[in-house]
Order: structure tokens, then C-alpha cells, then sequence
């Protein structure tokens, strides 16, 4: 094999520092706009007062009325989920061709299943804010238990075309909301 020589040994060690400069200036973009992690920030908390409704008692294993094989089904299904207690996390995920709205939230017992998003004003923005309400079923003759055993995730899913309009998504329950805003 043929000796490279001295000009081969300075060709790659400036390549080396030139290469280690510009993968260092790729830090800078990190908080700026053109990283879609940045898009929205994180989320707070909003305080509602507390309402006086109370959750209906309602068991969610016995049918309001029986099913007949002379009846039809309606095509809509009906869903009985309630507001959850608390939202305690809002996050949003980039994906392809949207976002992802992922939030995390504590109900009032243990045993709540079927867990929504609810869009709210037919999932169009309003004046830039894009609004769900966080639902489930929760029975109401469970135990208390402890928050982590009460805890329950939702996610919904946003079009590029509908995210075009959003400055600000909010997830609302029984005690309160979460926002998050563009930057």
C-alpha cells in the first residue's frame, strides 16, 4: 500500500473540526421555532369553580332498556361518560400529517374505563382554541384508592389542517383545565 502522506492527515483533521463546528451549531435550533417539538409549550393549569352537580349513579352493566331482536339499534352509540376529576397532564406529540393530544388525568374512584376526548364545537377551533372535555366511565360503588390507581390516559388525534387554525388546545374536567399555547 502507498503512504497517504502528511496533506491526507491534514485533509481529515480539518474535516474532523469543520464536521465537529457544524454538528455544535446544530444545538442553536433546538429552541427555536423550526423544531416541531417546540410548536407548543408545556402545560398549566386552569382553575374552575367547583360546580354543584354531582355524577348521576348509574351502572353501566345493566342496559337502561333491553335489547329486542325486533328492534333496531340505533346507528349512533350512545356513550355515558362523565367529566373526569382532574387534568393533571397535557402534552402534544408531533406525528405525521398532525399532532397527537395526550392527556393524562385523575378520576374521583378507581374503575374508570372508556376514556375520551370529547371535541367540543364539533372539533373546530374557536377564536384559535381547540376545546375537549376528558370523559370516562366511572362507577361510582368502587373505592376511592390511591391517585395512581385512579390515574387514566386519553389521546385524539389533530389534522395538520385543523392544527393550522390552533393557537392554543385545552382539555377540560370536572375541577379545572389544561392549556397549551403555540410559542
Amino acid at each position: 500500500m502507498a503512504d497517504k502522506g502528511p496533506e491526507y492527515m491534514q485533509r481529515a483533521t480539518l474535516l474532523l473540526v469543520a464536521s465537529s463546528f457544524v454538528l455544535g451549531a446544530c444545538g442553536g435550533i433546538r429552541d427555536t421555532n423550526w423544531n416541531p417539538g417546540n410548536w407548543f409549550g408545556k402545560s398549566r393549569i386552569e382553575r374552575r369553580a367547583a360546580s354543584t352537580d354531582t355524577p348521576q349513579e348509574v351502572n353501566p352493566l345493566i342496559p337502561e332498556q333491553a335489547d329486542s331482536i325486533f328492534r333496531r339499534k340505533s346507528a349512533e352509540e350512545s356513550y355515558e361518560g362523565t367529566p373526569i376529576h382532574t387534568v393533571s397532564d397535557l402534552v402534544i406529540e408531533r406525528s405525521s400529517g398532525g399532532a397527537i393530544v395526550r392527556a393524562t388525568g385523575v378520576s374521583l374512584r378507581q374503575g374508570a374505563f372508556d376514556v375520551r376526548l370529547k371535541a367540543q364545537n364539533k372539533g373546530e377551533p374557536q377564536n384559535g382554541v381547540l376545546t375537549y372535555v376528558m370523559e370516562a366511565v366511572q362507577p361510582t360503588n368502587l373505592p376511592q384508592g390511591t391517585q395512581r390507581s385512579r390515574t387514566i390516559n386519553a389521546a385524539a388525534f389533530v389534522s395538520d389542517q385543523v392544527l393550522s387554525e390552533v393557537r392554543t388546545i385545552r382539555v377540560v374536567g370536572l375541577t379545572g383545565a389544561r392549556t397549551t399555547a403555540r410559542r
